[in-house]
């Protein structure tokens, strides 16, 4: 059973997820907040597996919310951001914080119920063509981050010629069928890059490429 719980300042909104969901076998909402600060609070108490996170709420925004849910524990919640195309760079935001990943709330249910289970089963959610838009229009917009850059000498050529790919918002699927690998492959070398770079999930390692300058927003590579 996933665990779910609930972010969004909006009552109705909190609603129709959880009609959503409840129709599920295998997903169980366990809690529900109306801003972050509640949120951060709940997730000490409620054992979800998955956050769904609004944006733009009161008293504390789903980007802090998302920080300090992810930095208070490494086996705690995953989260999902769901927001409105105007709010776009606020969940690119939220990736860097930690999330795992982020939808637009018009999503057809179908594909919001696929992220749920791909984020619990340990995947990101970035949706292709959601990523092309966010990274060419927010991504000179980011803060800095004051971590220690990580180098990018440490991959092989395959490595980083399949980072680009990952940046630029294909699939391993998609990859596979553009370098003439198999599937399997292409996970056997993401998995290396996260490991060699100490990142989290796919999430992180397309804000990382478009970070080092791998991948710039017009689509170029360095």
């Amino acid at each position: 059973m996933i665990r779910v719980m609930l972010v969004d300042d909006q009552v109705l909104v909190r609603t129709g997820f959880r009609m959503v969901l409840g129709a599920q076998p295998d997903i169980e909402v366990v809690g529900e907040a109306a801003d972050g600060a509640a949120a951060v609070e709940a997730v000490r108490s409620i054992e979800a597996d998955v956050v769904l996170m609004d944006v733009r709420m009161p008293r504390m925004d789903g980007v802090e919310a998302t920080r300090q849910i992810c930095a208070s524990s490494s086996s705690g919640p995953r989260v999902l951001i769901l927001t409105t195309f105007d709010l776009d760079e606020y969940a690119f935001a939220a990736i860097k914080a930690g999330a795992s990943g982020f939808l637009l709330k018009d999503v057809p249910p179908a594909d919001l119920l696929t992220a749920i289970r791909a984020v619990h089963a340990g995947d990101a959610v970035v949706a292709p063509s959601t990523t092309r838009r966010l990274l060419e229009r927010f991504a000179v917009h980011l803060p800095d981050d004051n971590d220690a850059p990580r180098d990018l000498d440490g991959l092989t050529a395959r490595e980083r010629e399949v980072l680009v790919h990952v940046a630029q918002g294909l699939s391993n699927t998609e990859i596979a069928a553009r370098l003439h690998l198999a599937e399997a492959t292409v996970k056997t070398h993401l998995g290396r890059i996260l490991a060699k770079l100490r990142l989290r999930d796919r999430a992180q390692a397309v804000v990382y490429a478009y970070e080092t300058g791998l991948v710039v927003p017009s689509g170029g590579l360095q």
